[in-house]
């Protein structure tokens, strides 16, 4: 018997939030330059890119019309713009970074939470957008799943790499990312379940609200880290990882 839609998108949900997992596994145990993260960074920045714009926004057009997918794609970029502010004032700044900008605790009381934090808001609209997107047509878009979850590993490698020389403990930095991942299922089911009842309208609006806190996450926090490291050639990586997604999306449909 078939399992039903909503634990399957909470499935995939933590398929894809699985990354930040393995990305963090590579960032603390393993030396990797900084060069290299920026570089995986800016590639999969790319990817997330092309799926926004070929899958998640089209949908979103698609299912509710201009006015709903514009107004949910700027109000889901202002909420992200917000609490990524909040953050940032509290110590949250540099959580993408893997070098020796993030605060230790001694240095900035209450920077371990406000990090763990801007990584939950970074990631939850990622697993939105997969649970909502699976209200319709009941299967997963396969492009959205492999595009988050490459996006995820230099996330949580970056970010890890950075927790590390902050001296927070392996207990704390993977029990951030592992917990993280867990609630991306969670968001990914929730948002399923909730939204399933919901007008066309509401539900490309919700499409369009995760996917402007995506592109927003990006342009705030990845893609400045993939430029300060791998600087003249993040351009040509981040363009890699959108034609490679946007073959992917061509092939798979």
């Amino acid at each position: 018997m078939a399992l039903p839609i909503w634990v399957q998108a909470g499935l995939w949900g933590l398929l894809a939030g699985s990354a930040l997992v393995i990305g963090a596994a590579v960032g603390y145990f393993t030396r990797i330059s900084h060069r290299t993260i920026a570089a995986v960074m800016a590639f999969g920045s790319g990817v997330l890119i092309s799926a926004l714009s070929f899958d998640l926004v089209e949908e979103a057009y698609e299912r509710g019309g201009f006015i709903a997918a514009a107004l949910g794609f700027f109000i889901g970029a202002c909420i992200f713009t917000a609490a990524n502010w909040f953050l940032t004032y509290r110590g949250a700044a540099a959580r993408k970074s893997s070098g020796q900008q993030q605060p230790s605790e001694e240095e900035e009381h209450g920077s371990g939470l406000a990090i763990a934090l801007g990584a939950l808001i970074d990631g939850i609209p990622e697993a939105i957008v997969i649970g909502v997107s699976m209200i319709a047509s009941k299967t997963v878009s396969m492009v959205a799943v492999i595009a988050i979850f490459l996006s995820n590993i230099p996330e949580g490698l970056s970010s890890a790499a950075g927790m590390k020389k902050a001296g927070r403990s392996a207990a704390y930095i993977f029990g951030v990312w592992g917990g993280i991942a867990i609630l991306n299922g969670v968001a990914a089911a929730l948002g399923n379940l909730f939204f399933s009842g919901f007008s066309d309208e509401i539900i490309a609006a919700t499409m369009a609200l995760a996917a402007g806190a995506i592109l927003a996450m990006l342009v705030d926090t990845m893609i400045p880290e993939a430029f300060e490291l791998a600087q003249n050639y993040a351009g040509i990586i981040a363009v890699t990882g959108f034609l490679a997604a946007f073959f992917l999306s061509k092939i798979s449909g």
